[in-house]
């Protein structure tokens, strides 16, 4: 029997290097996206498809959340807050939407139950991120654990997250190293057609670019 592996599929570079490398250990993909009424829901979704034709992936998932737009709390969805353009700061930001991984990887969990899936890929990353509480290692063996709680007896799923240690810069090696093109994802928080170059993820995104050496191919609207 093929092992399969649903794999999250934002959109963004992590999501499609975590992709590449489950299809690299010979999963079988089923990609999964979610709508959820974010700022660049179109682009990320425009960024799913071509990383999933990328892969050649035969199974593929657009799950539409609209209960976050209700939820609130957060500066990636609607207008109550905006998204902040002066610097990665300590602490958890606005833009930080509350229990996202979780819901995500409950989700992931009932679809890999389906299709009997091993295994589940996310691009979480602790040590180089936005400060997320949901991206941290114990919050994700703690998932897994609840996980497999929850579903059929016969069932062993792994929570898999091959980027969870690495920098951004270290993302983008690899990324290129086995061939993703970073040029179809997308990390900007605030625009669709060119990046902001200003929110925390775009300056994540750009300080990984230069400290790999690498010029990105997106276009930007300002380079800090």
């Amino acid at each position: 029997m093929n092992k399969k592996a649903v794999c999250i599929i934002s959109g963004g570079m992590d999501s499609a290097l975590a992709a590449t490398i489950a299809k690299n250990e010979g999963y079988e993909i089923i990609a999964l996206h979610f709508n959820y009424n974010q700022k660049t829901q179109d682009k990320e979704l425009e960024c799913f498809n071509l990383i999933a034709n990328d892969l050649e992936v035969k199974d593929k998932y657009i799950i539409d959340l609209d209960f976050f737009k209700q939820i609130g709390a957060t500066a990636l969805i609607g207008d109550e807050f905006d998204v902040p353009i002066d610097g990665i700061k300590p602490g958890i930001p606005i833009t930080y939407v509350p229990f996202r991984n979780g819901i995500f990887l409950s989700i992931a969990a009932a679809l890999a139950q389906k299709h009997n899936a091993q295994a589940i890929f996310i691009g979480v990353v602790e040590e180089d991120s936005s400060g997320y509480p949901d991206c941290r290692e114990s919050f994700i063996k703690s998932m897994q654990n609840s996980i497999n709680l929850g579903l059929r007896d016969d069932t062993n799923i792994e929570i898999k997250t091959p980027l969870i240690h690495l920098s951004k810069a270290d993302i983008v090696k690899k990324a290129l190293n086995l061939g993703v093109k970073l040029e179809h994802t997308w990390s900007c928080y605030k625009n669709s057609d060119k990046a902001c170059g200003l929110c925390d993820s775009c300056r994540l995104r750009l300080k990984g670019f230069k400290e790999a050496g690498v010029k990105d191919l997106i276009e930007y609207e300002v380079t800090p």
